[in-house]
């Protein structure tokens, strides 16, 4: 049973229900309508539990400061290397660390007190940037090292976020889950924006490794607001149970277990990994956009899709407070494949950059409901494992559509393989939304 908009409603998935946890009463009912501009403007309720407040705070600073490592990372390989190949390895070598660490690390946020959990990574996190700025500012040059220091913070990274995701529901009642969403997700999409730029302005400025240096002391306001949480062990109930290979392939058959579960991700691995034409931006910079300058061509459809993300942030007060999660997946999943579309066939690189402003307000409108979903229709027993999974999928399904997208561009072209990959969206979407109907059905 659910709480709709006032009634109760039954779902017909058997996972259905957050536990036999009571998340804080709302110090102020909701019940009231904003008026004005207010009704657009983001949904700030969630700001009002303090234990919330805490962990969104952070998230501010290091929102910014992990994009300085993500910068300083790359640019310090090439430096040393000279070789865009060896920049693309050390991405890939962070990868397998994150897969197998978010998906064990979803495992182990089940089964221990996700705030000690995050403590602990959290530490490793800013010891492993720290490291980072050792070496630089020792000048040791060994693209070894980097590659290992960036598996290790990865690895720590794929640990950390699965517990700090499946804790939001613990901080805020169900119906807020939306709002908590857009919160966090707005700022992250914030940092991929400003920390890139500042990264950019800071290097002549102060050098490389004062970048990593940073980012270091950033974390530890995470590791202070994360202290400062309540305690958040596993419900009273609970089995006591060991976070092994067994619980891992457990939260699998979970998800293929729970329909609305498993067409949340499936609903993102089709946007992303069909949908997103980033590595065909510097070939249509260079081509379809030359007369506009390649630079500034490339620059905008990079930050394109960040902005409108964003952008929908700030406005979420328009539809955080939907309670059909389903159809806003669904919604959003159609709109980004058709604004992709669009984009494919823009000559215009103006008009390119709307159509992707757009699809950055599509993902950020399903972002926001697929985490709601896997917070309130999965038990708090599972939300670790569900938030691993959701990490996996996040980090994989990018780096998959660039290899799909790229050998798409050079067979048939750019314009026509981003063009296609929307239509691709739009289609496969609506075939899923219509073959099961569980994501349509779902409201809380």
């Amino acid at each position: 049973m659910y709480r709709a908009c006032g009634k109760r409603v039954d779902t017909s998935e058997s996972s259905s229900g957050s536990g036999t946890e009571s998340p804080a009463k709302d110090p102020a009912p909701d019940g009231t309508r904003r008026r004005g501009w207010r009704r657009w403007a983001m949904d700030t309720r969630p700001l009002r539990r303090p234990a919330y407040r805490r962990l969104w705070s952070s998230t501010i600073v290091t929102a910014v400061g992990s994009q300085l490592t993500a910068v300083a990372v790359p640019k310090q390989i090439y430096d040393i290397t000279g070789s865009s190949a060896w920049v693309g390895a050390a991405s890939l070598a962070g990868l397998l660390p994150l897969i197998v660490f978010a998906l064990w690390g979803g495992a182990v946020a089940d089964t221990m007190d996700r705030r000690k959990l995050l403590l602990i990574t959290n530490t490793g996190i800013a010891v492993t940037s720290l490291l980072f700025w050792i070496q630089a500012v020792t000048g040791m040059e060994s693209v070894a090292a980097l590659m290992l220091l960036l598996a290790l913070q990865q690895a720590f990274w794929g640990l950390n976020a699965p517990a700090r995701n499946a804790s939001i529901a613990r901080l805020v009642p169900e119906d807020e889950l939306p709002a908590a969403n857009a919160l966090g997700s707005t700022v992250m999409q914030t940092g991929q924006v400003v920390g890139p730029l500042l990264a950019g302005a800071l290097i002549p400025l102060i050098g490389l490794p004062e970048l990593y240096l940073i980012d270091a002391l950033a974390l530890c306001v995470t590791v202070w607001a994360v202290y400062k949480l309540p305690a958040l062990p596993p419900l009273t109930g609970t089995a006591v149970r060991r976070a092994g290979v067994r619980e891992v392939v457990a939260g699998f058959r979970y998800i293929a277990g729970h329909k609305v579960l498993l067409l949340s991700f499936l609903a993102d691995i089709v946007a992303m990994v069909l949908g997103m034409p980033r590595a065909l931006f510097p070939q249509l910079a260079a081509e379809t956009y030359a007369s506009y300058g390649e630079g500034l061509a490339l620059g905008l459809l990079f930050a394109a899709i960040p902005i409108g993300a964003v952008a929908g942030g700030l406005f979420s007060g328009t539809f955080s407070r939907a309670c059909r999660h389903g159809w806003m997946v669904i919604g959003a999943v159609v709109v980004w494949g058709a604004a992709i579309t669009g984009f494919g066939l823009s000559g215009s690189l103006w008009l390119a950059v709307a159509f992707l402003a757009v699809a950055g307000v599509a993902d950020m409108v399903s972002m926001v409901f697929r985490g709601a979903i896997l917070l309130s229709a999965a038990t708090d027993e599972m939300r670790g494992r569900m938030q691993g999974v959701f990490t996996v999928v996040v980090a994989g399904g990018p780096r998959l559509a660039d290899v799909l997208h790229g050998g798409a561009g050079s067979a048939v072209g750019a314009r026509e393989a981003v063009a296609g990959g929307g239509l691709l969206v739009v289609a496969v979407m609506l075939a899923l939304a219509a073959a099961m109907p569980a994501l349509r059905r779902y409201r809380v």
